[in-house]
């Protein structure tokens, strides 16, 4: 630590520290432009002038390193005329189409003008003007004249992205950012472009022109998809959802989203939202009231159960739904005296039930790893904040390994990859094993040929303390997944790497929590999906897009006597019997678990639509229905209580005691049969295939053709 003295304060800061890092330590604000907490320094925007004593000029606090004794002042006369000078040039091509600007309310430049700039200006001249861009459906290039060249969106590309597609072409005024020869912005981390620009160059395409910043309520959220958990800012106006930007959470996903997080929105006002109880008469739907159609259900379960049994009942559930729907769904086939329940839809595999599935680690240390080896997932595609922190890790030095079935771009650079088939990720990983044994001088768990990939990954994991072996979305729902696990275990045992899944929706973790698990005689997702139950509840899910069965589902649930869906989407209608309409995440209370085992309780941030209502009370009121005990909850609160003991307080971690990756399997090596299913990036949910924009994008396009080229 030296000391310094910053306005006539003096404090202490770390050495090596900027100036405007000294300053943001001791509260101090110094107006900026290119300079972001997350990225490289530009010093490109000059904004952050400062006087420092014995400096013959100004300097950039951005970029100027502070020394011991160093003499700052921020406010001085020499300090404020030349931010005020940079204000005037910035402002000399600026449109002024503030009335107009989709920035307006919310704009870094906007705001500063006001402090630093001028009440009229001396600049007579035409203002130059940047030819309109179209770089695909989710950020809108049409107001580039905007541009300050601060050059945000180019270090975020380069330095979090992964992918450079943006840059800066020309020279002097003729200096404009661009993609490159006409390319799209394709990334799935792009939508932060839109949040780092500080002038309203780059805006939300989705949004554009739809409400002003100052209409808007904001309210906080968790995003309902991938495992990360990440916390958002959903802004709504006339109870209507405009906007989703991120909440900043160092420990989850810091001050980024991913882009199915922020424009899965669209859907909620979808024209395919169920806005009211359905039944099928005579093979026609027709809308009925809430109470007609919960007395079907009933009467139909009942019926079922005394005619086939409880055993011929069954739920299917979906892990993007909360906490206390789950728990619900598997309370009331347990109460019915059924123990088929699953949410495991895509597995090939339904090991008996040894512990809590989750990362091994926080999400945090992802940042901080020195050695990973990655099984089975496409990382970027699958988990794009978990791929954000990973790539972190990379250009800090780790060195990362992989397992697939092919070498895929992750945009970071990849020092190891063992390509396999499908069928003999198990035989791989072995390998791996093998090398490891040979290294350390130990018996192998079995055999396995240690080639040069091999010996490279179990070097890569002998070396360094913070390491880890993660097992992907391919691996969980691989048909060997158990052997895929044990190996991993006896890996990390004799490397000492952490051992975890990425765990593949939002509430993964939580599904397994809740126990909306088989129990001891029960039928697994599997067996429920091919036409082994009278009576089927399917809970925020469309088996034939969620499951590993595909389209053959149709056949297997038209078996059924009756099928019950729980969708806040018309959906199902080839198979259901009943549609009952449930809120998406923004109209109801819950609680998702992420993959490191954070619970993070949210509220409704809109009223439910139409005769929409929350899943936990319609599973409640359906529980009274039956007259069941115990089902008598007031408030998701109460429900979040009951599953785990933990009041609606945000966020806390569960207990180490309660996850698990151990496992007892055997090991087996025979080639599986079949790939693992596994969700295209905007293929997750009902929610990302209904929304429009991202369906449009080149992820999406590619996702969709391969499917054909497959069916």
């Amino acid at each position: 630590m030296i000391e310094i003295e910053l306005d006539g304060k003096k404090i202490e800061v770390v050495e090596g520290s900027t100036i405007i890092h000294a300053a943001d330590q001791a509260g101090t604000y110094i107006p900026h432009f290119c300079y972001h907490k997350k990225l490289s320094i530009a010093a490109s925007c000059r904004m952050c002038l400062v006087d420092v004593e014995k400096m013959p000029k100004p300097m950039p606090a951005c970029a100027t390193t502070v020394a011991k004794g160093m003499v700052i002042r921020t406010r001085s006369e020499k300090a404020v005329k030349a931010q005020q000078s940079v204000m005037e040039f910035l402002l000399i091509n600026h449109p002024l189409d503030c009335p107009i600007c989709d920035q307006g309310g919310e704009c870094q430049l906007q705001d500063l003008a006001v402090g630093y700039g001028g009440s009229s200006s001396r600049y007579q001249e035409e203002k130059r003007v940047v030819a309109v861009k179209d770089v695909g459906p989710l950020v809108s290039m049409q107001e580039m004249s905007r541009c300050i060249q601060c050059t945000r969106c180019v270090r975020f590309g380069q330095e979090v992205a992964g992918v450079m597609e943006l840059g800066m072409t020309h020279r002097g005024e003729h200096a404009e950012i661009e993609t490159f020869v006409g390319q799209s912005v394709d990334s799935e981390l792009s939508g932060n472009m839109i949040d780092i620009c500080p002038v309203g160059a780059l805006t939300s395409k989705p949004f554009r022109y739809s409400a002003r910043t100052w209409e808007l309520a904001r309210r906080k959220s968790v995003s309902p998809h991938d495992s990360t958990g990440a916390n958002l800012i959903v802004q709504v106006k006339n109870n209507k959802v405009m906007r989703v930007v991120p909440l900043e959470n160092e420990a989850v996903n810091e001050c980024w989203i991913a882009d199915r997080d922020r424009f899965s929105y669209e859907s909620l006002n979808s024209d395919e939202r169920l806005t009211s109880p359905m039944l099928k008469q005579g093979g026609v739907w027709v809308s009925v009231d809430w109470q007609t159609a919960l007395a079907y259900v009933a009467k139909g379960l009942n019926s079922v159960k005394k005619e086939h049994g409880a055993a011929s009942l069954g739920a299917l559930v979906s892990p993007h739904s909360t906490l206390e729907e789950l728990f619900l769904a598997s309370s009331l086939m347990s109460s019915l005296g059924s123990p088929n329940v699953d949410y495991r839809l895509r597995n090939a595999e339904f090991p008996a039930v040894e512990g809590i599935r989750h990362l091994g680690r926080s999400i945090a240390s992802l940042s901080t790893l020195q050695s990973a080896l990655v099984v089975g997932s496409n990382l970027r595609k699958d988990h794009p904040l978990f791929a954000q922190r990973i790539r972190q890790a990379v250009r800090a030095g780790c060195v990362l390994s992989v397992i697939g079935s092919s070498a895929q771009d992750w945009a970071m650079p990849v020092a190891n990859i063992l390509v396999a088939s499908h069928a003999s990720w198990a035989q791989a990983l072995a390998d791996v094993a093998a090398a490891v044994a040979a290294e350390k001088g130990v018996t192998a768990p079995v055999a396995g040929v240690a080639s040069d990939s091999a010996k490279a990954i179990a070097r890569s994991l002998l070396a360094g303390e913070r390491k880890a072996v993660l097992l992907g979305n391919g691996a969980a729902h691989h048909a060997r997944a158990s052997s895929l696990l044990a190996l991993a275990n006896w890996i990390g045992e004799q490397t000492g790497a952490s051992v975890g899944y990425l765990t593949e929706a939002a509430n993964t973790v939580g599904a397994q929590l809740a126990a909306a698990l088989p129990g001891a005689s029960g039928k697994n997702a599997g067996q429920m999906l091919s036409g082994a139950l009278k009576a089927v509840l399917l809970l925020n899910n469309e088996p034939e897009f969620d499951s590993a069965a595909g389209a053959a589902v149709v056949d297997g649930l038209k078996q059924a006597e009756m099928v019950v869906t729980l969708s806040p989407f018309k959906a199902n209608m080839a198979f259901s019997d009943v549609l009952l309409p449930i809120a998406p995440f923004t109209e109801t209370s819950g609680t998702f678990v992420n993959a490191e085992g954070r619970v993070q309780s949210f509220h409704a941030v809109v009223k439910p639509l139409g005769e929409t209502r929350p899943a936990w009370k319609v599973l409640r009121v359906l529980a009274n229905l039956l007259e069941i005990p115990g089902f008598d909850f007031e408030s998701s609160q109460e429900v979040l209580a009951k599953v785990c003991g933990l009041p609606d307080q945000g966020q806390t971690l569960l207990p180490d005691r309660i996850l698990s990756n151990a496992t007892q399997a055997a090991i087996d090596l025979k080639a599986a049969a079949g790939s693992p299913v596994v969700a295209g990036i905007y293929a997750l949910d009902g929610l990302l295939r209904r929304s429009t924009s991202l369906q449009l994008t080149a992820d999406a396009k590619r996702s969709n053709a391969a499917q054909e080229v497959t069916a």
